[in-house]
């Protein structure tokens, strides 16, 4: 029901999934050494219009949003992944708000 397609480089696997279906694609820029991950961001990002590849994060960082996001897009139909989605918000908002108590 969501794709989530990781690609480094020319990063053309997002685009060419996005071709051939109608489902939701979530692109994930891979981190190289060349550019850091830049060349695949700008990549997936620019899409023609039409051929829609949602983009998120550079690395590790995005990968962890592309499964919220999938979950997030889920959760319209699954009830218990969007309850999941709150409670592990709710979880980081509290250590964040007890790492930042640590810092006074």
């Amino acid at each position: 029901k969501v794709i989530i397609a990781g690609a480094g480089g020319a990063a053309h696997l997002p685009g060419m999934v996005a071709a051939k279906t109608t489902l939701p694609v979530i692109g994930v820029p891979v981190q190289s050494k060349a550019l850091n991950g830049l060349d695949s961001l700008l990549s997936i990002v620019q899409m023609p219009g039409g051929v829609p590849v949602a983009t998120v994060a550079i690395g590790k960082a995005g990968a962890t949003n592309a499964g919220l996001l999938a979950a997030s897009m889920l959760g319209i139909h699954y009830p218990q992944y969007m309850e999941a989605l709150k409670k592990r918000r709710e979880t980081i908002r509290k250590q964040v708000m007890e790492s930042s108590d640590q810092l006074v």
